[in-house]
């Protein structure tokens, strides 16, 4: 038995643990109400339970620490499947028995819990073990097989598909002429020639519903009136391809004079801003049917978010940065896009785009790109250095003159011209066109007469 002096002693061994719970005594009747945690454990990161010790980390003490160990052996027995790696540590403190029941990470997901008609996997939300979702499950099957989703094999055929913008996109990034070949040795298609998901992702004509992207440019710095919008559908390169498009379109640069002309002051890192693009669509959970990654342009920050956090299942705001694990839910993807020279294959993305940003001269202390996450999602966040407080209406009218005068001019030229046609015409969805002429409206410089369809604008003046 190892000796712990003090109950400073235990909680710094509790705080090594990657997740805890403490059982102040086992509960031989209810086998589930600790077991589950047993099973999320399993099917996470491990953890441990701590047997002796109440909800608020006060030491009691186990009457019979020798029958606690033997009861908990045989609930795992019995009620587990496949029986999960456990080691069962005693200690003294203060004079009082505690056994730590050490719950290491699984490799044959899903652990179940067996018993009163139920089997069920538990997974680990916080501080609690809750029943795993559908999805949940999808991945726990995938991580105990030791599947990814992108490599597993889908029903699209090759000859059915077309990879014109892989190619292409390959020989202007490495100088190198693409072969046909590297479909297969990149893991996109099969030797009977069927689509891995990676391939469909890659192919031309994405087939996968939930590879879409949502961009929005937001008026102010909070979600509200939006200046612009788009959605978009299709494989990671075009949607890679329409990411970046966007914040061109939607940020600003700042210009500094100089005594012979004027030199530009970027308000973003465009390689840092590529970065997390690449990040957000190739390490996203695609098992999440109804989820796509979300861009959102504020007039102080860029934030990326994409369903699923980290695949180690840890936070990462609470690791340094350095201390990452390069773990890959989608290697396939992450692969090719290596291939592809879009991002290194030891896992440094997030170092980078902190670096990328530093290295702008416009730099400022304060507005280091910031990294959240959740079980469910993960956000990027990469701050403008271009933004000063007090701004945000003149960021906000530099970022829309240029729509309001076409839009303006456009009227003159055709009053009966509709929000769809002027949507076209000038590259914006009809929400983004409702945003201009409602704002032109509230100002008193443009009426509207008659309904929708059939209605006419009214310019009553330019200024």
């Amino acid at each position: 038995m190892d000796e712990i002096k003090t109950s400073t002693e235990l909680k710094l061994l509790i705080a090594e643990c990657t997740a805890y719970d403490y059982k102040v005594e086992l509960e031989e009747k209810k086998p589930k109400s600790w077991l589950k945690s047993v099973s999320a454990f399993s099917d996470g990161e491990g953890g441990s339970l701590f047997f002796g010790v109440d909800n608020d980390g006060i030491v009691k003490g186990l009457e019979d620490i020798q029958k606690t160990g033997e009861r908990i052996s045989e609930g795992i027995n019995d009620r587990m499947d496949p029986l999960p790696d456990v080691e069962m540590i005693p200690y003294k403190v203060d004079g009082m028995d505690v056994l730590q029941l050490k719950v290491n990470a699984g490799n044959y997901t899903p652990y179940y819990y067996v018993g009163d008609g139920q089997r069920v996997a538990f997974v680990r939300k916080g501080s609690q073990s809750v029943p795993a979702t559908a999805e949940e499950m999808v991945r726990l099957v995938l991580k105990g097989s030791h599947q990814t989703y992108d490599s597993l094999v889908s029903a699209d055929k090759i000859e059915e598909n077309s990879f014109a913008m892989l190619a292409k996109t390959y020989e202007e990034r490495t100088n190198l002429e693409w072969d046909k070949k590297y479909l297969q040795s990149f893991g996109l298609v099969t030797p009977k020639g069927l689509l891995t998901n990676a391939g469909v992702l890659f192919a031309d004509y994405c087939s996968l519903s939930q590879s879409r992207l949502y961009c929005t440019r937001w008026d102010g710095l909070e979600k509200g009136d939006a200046v612009n919008d788009a959605e978009f559908k299709g494989n990671i390169l075009l949607l890679l391809r329409e990411a970046m498009n966007f914040v061109k379109a939607n940020t600003r640069k700042g210009w500094e004079k100089l005594p012979n002309g004027r030199k530009n002051k970027p308000e973003y890192a465009e390689r840092a801003v590529l970065e997390a693009c690449v990040n957000h669509f190739i390490h996203r959970d695609y098992t999440v049917m109804g989820g796509e990654v979300h861009l959102d342009i504020y007039d102080d920050r860029i934030a990326l978010t994409s369903p699923g956090g980290m695949y180690s299942g840890q936070m990462v705001q609470d690791v340094p940065i350095e201390d990452i694990s390069s773990n890959r839910r989608n290697p396939v993807l992450a692969d090719v896009m290596a291939q592809l020279d879009y991002m290194e294959k030891r896992g440094s993305g997030l170092k980078r785009i902190c670096n990328e940003t530093k290295a702008l001269k416009t730099y400022k202390e304060g507005r280091d790109p910031v990294f959240k996450s959740s079980i469910s999602q993960f956000m990027t966040i990469i701050y403008s250095m271009e933004y000063k407080k007090g701004t945000t209406e003149k960021t906000t009218e530099k970022t829309t003159e240029k729509t309001t005068e076409k839009i303006l001019s456009l009227i003159a030229e055709n009053p009966s011209v509709t929000t769809e046609e002027l949507a076209i015409l000038c590259g914006l969805t009809p929400d983004g066109v409702y945003y201009h002429t409602k704002r032109l409206r509230n100002r008193g410089v443009l009426i509207r007469e008659g309904g929708r369809k059939e209605g006419s604008w009214i310019i009553v003046t330019k200024k």
